[in-house]
């Protein structure tokens, strides 16, 4: 049987105007910010983005508007990382390079928790090469970035432990400066491991300060909630069933349609 195919979800978008870079940067650059995330069937999508008529802008660099993503999430031997955001601790942090494959541009990425449950990134150009290792320069960075935002931390020494592949389409919502991510084709695996993707469906990421924008009310009124759900995390339970999972079991059980990449 055929799968359907994410791809008409991102295609409709082609009808809307764009926006640039630099103007998105600078109009809702929101790096700090609440997220709300969403696992959406890829036919509810559709639907859902063909009815959408708030004014929507699409980011576009050197005419395309899809543009893939590789991420290398670090973590220590006993997965200290992961475990604080597992138990919900309020100090806990995530280190990851990123790397916009089109561009060939990488960066390291220190995210932190902060006020009322605000995603604070900063981050730090990185060489490409280096984005599944951590050098010297990159520790330092780390250690500074984690020891300003969440205090002095003990942790052992830091390791690649999983890496995420997608397909990633920006929206920007001028009326309420908020902005919206849709990935397709999201793909974890572990190191030397099979890549598990996701199937026949999207993760929808709404950026916005406290108060909820347009496009997460108009998910609302079509019966799609937040669920939690972490590039990270998630994915970390999803190849790794020993480890604790209790704030992501219900996406992991109902939700979240695996299958090995081809």
């Amino acid at each position: 049987m055929s799968r359907p195919d994410a791809g008409p979800v991102v295609r409709h978008l082609a009808q809307l105007p764009a926006v640039g870079l630099e103007e998105l940067t600078t109009e809702a650059a929101l790096l700090t910010r609440v997220d709300r995330k969403y696992l959406v069937p890829s036919a509810t999508a559709r639907r859902i983005f063909a009815s959408f008529s708030t004014d929507t802008r699409v980011l576009e660099m050197d005419g395309r508007r899809t543009f893939e993503y590789d991420s290398v999430y670090f973590d220590t031997p006993t997965l200290d990382s992961y475990m604080l955001a597992a138990h919900g601790r309020r100090r806990r942090f995530k280190v990851r390079t990123r790397t916009y494959v089109d561009s060939g541009v990488s960066f390291l990425e220190v995210k932190t928790e902060g006020a009322r449950e605000a995603t604070v990134k900063e981050r730090i150009p990185y060489e490409p090469g280096d984005r599944d290792r951590l050098t010297e320069e990159g520790l330092a960075y780390i250690n500074e970035t984690l020891a300003a935002a969440i205090g002095d931390i003990e942790f052992g020494p830091l390791e690649p432990v999983l890496s995420t592949r997608y397909d990633r389409t920006t929206l920007y919502l001028p009326g309420s400066g908020s902005r919206a991510t849709i990935d397709t084709d999201v793909t974890w695996q572990r190191p030397d491991g099979t890549p598990w993707v996701l199937d026949n469906a999207v993760v929808v990421e709404t950026k916005s300060g406290s108060a909820p924008g347009p496009l997460d009310k108009h998910l609302w009124a079509h019966g799609v909630r937040p669920c939690r759900i972490s590039k990270f995390a998630t994915g970390m339970a999803a190849l790794h069933p020993e480890l604790p999972a209790n704030r992501w079991n219900q996406t992991l059980r109902r939700r979240l349609p695996l299958r090995p990449a081809n």
